[in-house]
């Protein structure tokens, strides 16, 4: 059974309430790192945890138990409970308030098995299963994560939460929500204890940019080439090993030794280009979010729940992308992902103080974000691991569309692969899946497009 885009789901939601650390926390002013305090990072990322009935846990109610570790946990976590303000030149840091985070209980009229047998974005009902509770998605004086408890009628429930993307990348909101977990199933304290320390990643003095920072060019978009926000189409696409040996293919002989990631980028940023029909003259860029916590010497603490990653981007006309083989892209890509040092992280936090927090380059740009190894799925409440966690929908971010995550998956073969939602206006989704069928079914330098066949889900 394939999810149901026609599935509705009712939902009825409690009032929603604030959930304040269980024991008294300091109330003090917690600035936030230059590489927190970017433009880019100022909205809010939903995300979506499935948890199946677990007959072990008859008589837990999964709100009660969560909304109780989630006020444990903040303890500990007491930045997130407060709100954040924004000084002189733009600066933003956390009045630690102690105010609490946003949470809601809910029943749905469904069961998890209604979801279909692939639970993967884009989901139905999203919008009742993470509900926007108005007034608190600002960036400023906001709640800092807003938590959504949803019961379902098989014993199962949703655990959706949405951040204040300044706060925290993947790893660190995951190491929150291991330790909330940790909390629900009986845990007095975190196995890995929080570092704040945000000065680690914070700009020099005096402040000196030492890189070339193409990611924040400032791009005039000359033929109206941002992605348009209406008529907006989400799909999700499955990669397991035979599509991937069907994209190694493509790869040149000295690029054969190229990571997964690696070929996955280089391909959709050559199909996405073709999909959207930009003036083969002017430039696109793919922005790979690489995780820095691993290029610092000394490495940054275990247990820093901030920002650590930097957006490398690779730059070339539109018209050799599209023209050239794949091996084109992916030595754009590989080199790219190899800029990102510690020197680069530093100098991007300078840039920020310098420049006044740019926004990345959206015009013409595609941006991905792997997170396969982030945790998400593993996190457990006392009910096993999730079913499906992570990412809610491809296309966040301030400007729709630009943004794609790729998510683990396993498909119903028992196959381990990623899957990947696509956030495109309708035509260019129409170009984007015969450019990619094409690319997956035909030998290299064949580019006929074929009959796709490997779209799992869409809204």
């Amino acid at each position: 059974m394939s999810p149901p885009s026609s599935l509705v789901v009712k939902v009825h939601r409690h009032a929603p309430e604030l959930i304040a650390p269980a024991k008294p926390t300091p109330h003090e002013f917690k600035p936030l790192s230059d590489i927190d305090d970017q433009e880019s990072l100022r909205f809010q990322i939903p995300l979506i945890h499935f948890y199946r009935c677990d007959p072990a846990m008859r008589g837990r109610d999964p709100a009660k138990v969560i909304r109780e570790a989630l006020s444990q946990a903040l303890v500990f976590y007491y930045p997130f409970a407060g709100r954040l303000r924004e000084g002189p030149a733009r600066k933003l840091a956390v009045e630690c308030t102690g105010e609490g985070i946003m949470f809601i209980e809910a029943d749905a009229d469904v069961t998890l098995e209604q979801f279909g047998d692939h639970l993967q974005p884009p989901f139905p009902c999203l919008e009742e299963l993470l509900f926007n509770v108005p007034g608190s998605d600002g960036v400023l004086n906001c709640p800092l994560l807003l938590v959504q408890v949803t019961r379902l009628k098989c014993g199962g429930f949703i655990f959706a939460l949405r951040l204040n993307h300044t706060m925290s990348d993947a790893a660190g909101l995951v190491q929150f929500m291991n330790a909330v977990g940790e909390m629900a199933r009986g845990a007095c304290a975190p196995s890995i204890q929080p570092v704040w320390q945000r000065e680690l990643l914070s700009a020099r003095d005096p402040p000196r940019v030492t890189c070339i920072h193409r990611e924040y060019d400032e791009v005039a978009d000359t033929k109206n080439t941002v992605i348009p926000l209406d008529d907006m189409t989400h799909r999700s696409f499955f990669f397991g090993p035979s599509e991937f040996a069907a994209l190694r293919r493509l790869a040149p002989p000295h690029l054969c030794s190229c990571s997964t990631f690696e070929i996955l980028t280089a391909c959709l940023w050559r199909c996405r280009t073709i999909a959207i029909q930009p003036d083969p003259e002017e430039d696109v860029r793919i922005i790979s979010i690489v995780n820095a916590r691993g290029k610092f010497d000394p490495l940054i603490p275990n247990g820093y729940y901030g920002n650590a990653f930097a957006l490398p981007v690779a730059v070339s006309g539109a018209g050799k992308l599209c023209q050239n083989p794949i091996g084109y892209a992916l030595e754009l890509v590989k080199k790219a992902k190899n800029d990102v040092t510690s020197e680069y992280m530093q100098s991007v936090a300078d840039l920020m103080v310098l420049k006044g927090r740019p926004h990345i380059t959206v015009v013409r740009t595609f941006c991905v974000s792997d997170v396969t190894r982030a945790g998400f799925g593993d996190v457990d409440f006392g009910w096993g691991k999730a079913a499906y966690g992570g990412p809610a929908k491809g296309g966040v971010g301030a400007i729709p569309g630009v943004v794609s995550f790729y998510v683990p998956f396993k498909n119903k073969q028992g196959e381990n692969g990623i899957v990947v939602p696509i956030c495109l206006p309708a035509p260019a989704m129409e170009r984007f899946v015969a450019e990619l069928d094409s690319m997956l079914k035909s030998p290299p330098g064949d580019n006929t497009a074929k009959t796709s066949t490997f779209i799992t889900s869409s809204l």
